[in-house]
């Protein structure tokens, strides 16, 4: 079976080509155009049909919301009624993350229970996997690692984080600057660097990159090249192991693409406001435009339990200057599991961020259904304000919580409303042109 890259080379536009460019507004052709040149992915898999999400160049920045079990903390259920809390708060993809407790059952629990593209991080039970067997993560040998990337794939994963990035040289860089401020932050990257810095080898996943390529193909998954070196603080934000492995990624997202494979470039991480756009442009530039699925990011490494609303400044960003695939960050960020509420507070926030973006990279596609909202804000027409709203259920909650006399206004500012006010002074004025 072709995958979506060697279709649409041939010029095949395929269903889900179809049912993007449907929810896009896009043509066909133009989809299928970017699955050739490898600026649109979508997260599929040939074993499982999810909802069918476009993620890349010309289309709206989608949003992800990560969920799993830790080795503190491993309930199943709870897992399962995060991913569907974050699938109806309006996430685009899904990443379960699991460290702790049964993790295939995980896995195949979580993946049945929702309609979204799920991915993963495979080293995660990799390592896992041979510290229980062995009693030492640092056992995992290429065999048994390859081996479960086939069978996660085998489940009905979407898409997978691998870190192939991560190798000899890009270390050597790490060790020379003298390590970093924030440490190591990706639990997949640290385990690696540890594995190699003790056999003295080199990353499989970089030196046999062309199977890696070879089983996510086999089954339509979209390789998102992990960023497991990632700056954890600002002060490494564009540090020398970050770039090295971004350009390293960028590199394998190109012989990716030739495999006939579904790419996919991560990126930090925390990283200053004013770096934000220069990360990207580098990313594209590098990539030849490869879709950029960018951790938050968060500009400042102060705000503990307000992480959520610090990420979605630097998504705003993000999506503005580029970003297609934007990873929430919730109000637990740096200080535990998340917890149920956790999951749609970071799902919502990262939308809202993903909106903002797009009104600057997409304004034709936005900027029309504010200029609604205005209108119906100004015509007091409470029913079309939450019909444009981003979180329609949550406005009317607050509004009937603190319903006012005047229907016509809110509690706000009661019978000085100033919209009611200066409709009754200007209200000629919009005969025929108000409501637009």
């Amino acid at each position: 079976m072709a995958s979506s890259v060697e279709s649409a080379t041939q010029g095949v536009i395929t269903q889900a080509m179809r049912e993007i460019a449907r929810a896009e507004d896009l043509s066909p052709e133009l989809v299928c155009r970017g699955f050739a040149q490898g600026t649109i992915v979508s997260p599929q898999n040939s074993n499982r049909k999810p909802k069918n999400v476009g993620i890349g160049k010309g289309l709206r920045t989608k949003v992800n919301a990560s969920i799993g079990t830790s080795t503190d903390i491993a309930d199943i259920d709870a897992e399962v009624k995060k991913a569907l809390a974050a699938q109806k708060a309006g996430a685009d993809t899904l990443m379960e993350l699991s460290v702790g407790g049964d993790l295939d059952k995980v896995r195949r629990e979580v993946i049945q229970a929702v309609d979204l593209p799920v991915g993963n991080v495979p080293l995660y039970q990799a390592f896992c996997e041979a510290d229980q067997k062995y009693g030492d993560p640092n056992k995992l040998d290429k065999e048994m690692l390859f081996d479960l990337i086939e069978r996660q794939c085998a489940d009905g994963m979407a898409f997978m984080a691998v870190h192939c990035g991560i190798n000899l040289y890009t270390i050597e860089r790490l060790e020379k600057q003298g390590y970093r401020h924030g440490g190591l932050v990706s639990k997949g990257g640290t385990s690696m660097v540890a594995w190699m810095k003790h056999h003295k080898r080199e990353n499989p996943l970089y030196e046999y990159f062309d199977e890696v390529c070879a089983i996510l193909k086999k089954y339509d998954v979209v390789l998102s090249l992990g960023n497991g070196l990632r700056a954890g603080a600002v002060s490494d934000s564009f540090d020398r192991a970050m770039v090295q492995e971004l350009l390293i990624n960028c590199e394998l997202a190109e012989l990716g693409r030739k495999n006939g494979c579904q790419m996919m470039v991560e990126g930090p991480g925390h990283v200053p406001l004013d770096q934000i756009e220069a990360n990207i442009i580098l990313q594209k530039r590098m990539s030849m435009d490869a879709p950029y699925y960018m951790l938050g990011p968060i500009p400042c490494d102060i705000t503990a339990g307000y992480d959520h609303i610090t990420a979605a400044i630097g998504a705003a960003q993000s999506a503005r200057f580029g970003a297609d695939l934007i990873c929430y960050i919730t109000p637990a960020e740096h200080l535990a599991l998340p917890n149920e509420q956790d999951v749609i507070e970071g799902v919502k926030t990262a939308r809202v961020a993903a909106y903002i973006g797009d009104t600057v990279k997409y304004p034709e596609k936005n900027r029309n259904r504010d200029l609604a909202m205005s209108h119906a804000r100004r015509d007091s027409d409470w029913p079309g304000q939450f019909n444009l709203a981003l979180f329609p259920e949550d406005a009317r909650a607050i509004r009937k919580d603190r319903s006012p006399e005047d229907k016509e206004v809110c509690t706000m500012c009661g019978k000085f409303c100033a919209n009611k006010g200066g409709n009754q002074v200007f209200g000629h004025l919009l005969q025929g042109t108000a409501k637009e």
